[in-house]
C-alpha cells in the first residue's frame, strides 16, 4: 500500500474536519427523528428545514389539482348557444353606383355565397341596385329570388331591371352556354317580352333541353322582331325547320 500522504487541495477542509462533519450530520433515514433546533445556523441545515417545510405544501398542491381535475371531468359539458349573428360582420351600406357594387360582389354570385354576401354588403337601395342584385341571384341559379326582386320595382320600370339582368347574363349565352343562360333569358322575356336577343337564347336553350313547344314559340317571336339576315336569324330558321320535321 502506498503510505504517501495525499496532497492537499487548495480550499478543501482537512480530512479530520470532514470526518467530524459527517459524524455530526443528522440521520435522514426514514423513521429517524431530527431536532432542527440543534442543526440551525448552518446553510445545509437551513436548506433541510426549508425542504421539509415545503414538502407538505407540495403534497397539498397535488391533492388540490387532482380534486379540481376530477370535479371538472365529472361535470357534463354544456355548449353555449350560438346565435344567428355570432361572428358575422354588421352590414356595411355601399357608397357608390350600383354598377360598382356589382363589380365587387360579382365573384360571390354563386349558390354558396350569394346570400351571405348580400347580407354583409347589401346593394344600393335604388332601381339599378335591385336590378344588379337580381342579376347576381340569377347567375347563382336562384331565378325565383331574382324574379321577386324585380317585382319590387314599379311595374312601368321592371323592364329596366330585366335589362340589367340580360346585360349581365348575355356574355354567358354568347359563350355558348345556352343551357345555363336559358332560365335567365326566360326571366328577361317575362318582363321585357319583345327583347329579341333574350327570345333567341331562350328558344335555343329550350330546344336543347327538349322543350320543343316553348322553343318554337320563342324562336318564332324572335324572327318577327329580328329581320337582319345574319347567323342569329339563319340559326333560328334552321332550328324551326328541325322542329317542323
Amino acid at each position: 500500500m502506498d503510505n504517501r500522504a495525499t496532497p492537499a487541495v487548495a480550499g478543501a477542509p482537512p480530512r479530520a474536519a470532514l470526518a467530524r462533519e459527517y459524524s455530526e450530520a443528522p440521520d435522514l433515514r426514514i423513521g429517524s427523528r431530527v431536532k432542527l433546533s440543534q442543526t440551525a445556523g448552518t446553510p445545509a441545515h437551513s436548506s433541510l428545514r426549508i425542504r421539509m417545510t415545503l414538502k407538505p405544501l407540495y403534497v397539498v398542491g397535488l391533492v388540490y389539482v387532482a380534486f379540481a381535475s376530477s370535479l371538472a371531468l365529472s361535470r357534463p359539458f354544456r355548449p353555449q348557444p350560438v346565435t344567428g349573428t355570432h361572428g358575422t360582420p354588421d352590414p356595411v351600406p355601399f357608397k357608390g353606383p350600383a354598377s360598382a357594387w356589382f363589380s365587387e360582389i360579382r365573384p360571390y354570385c354563386n349558390s354558396v355565397e350569394v346570400e351571405t354576401r348580400h347580407r354583409w354588403s347589401p346593394p344600393p337601395a335604388t332601381e339599378q341596385g335591385i336590378g344588379y342584385s337580381a342579376a347576381c341571384y340569377a347567375l347563382a341559379g336562384k331565378v325565383d329570388h331574382a324574379r321577386k326582386l324585380i317585382m319590387e320595382v314599379d311595374a312601368a320600370d321592371r323592364w329596366r331591371a330585366a335589362g340589367i339582368v340580360f346585360n349581365v347574363a348575355h356574355p354567358v349565352a354568347d359563350a355558348g352556354d345556352d343551357l345555363s343562360a336559358g332560365p335567365i333569358m326566360e326571366l328577361v322575356v317575362e318582363f321585357w317580352p319583345n327583347h329579341y336577343m333574350a327570345l333567341y337564347h331562350a328558344g335555343i336553350s329550350n330546344y336543347e333541353l327538349g322543350h320543343h313547344d316553348r322553343a318554337r314559340r320563342y324562336l318564332q317571336d324572335f324572327l318577327e322582331l329580328y329581320d337582319q339576315d345574319d347567323g342569329w336569324r339563319q340559326n333560328a330558321i334552321t332550328v324551326l325547320g328541325r322542329l317542323a320535321g
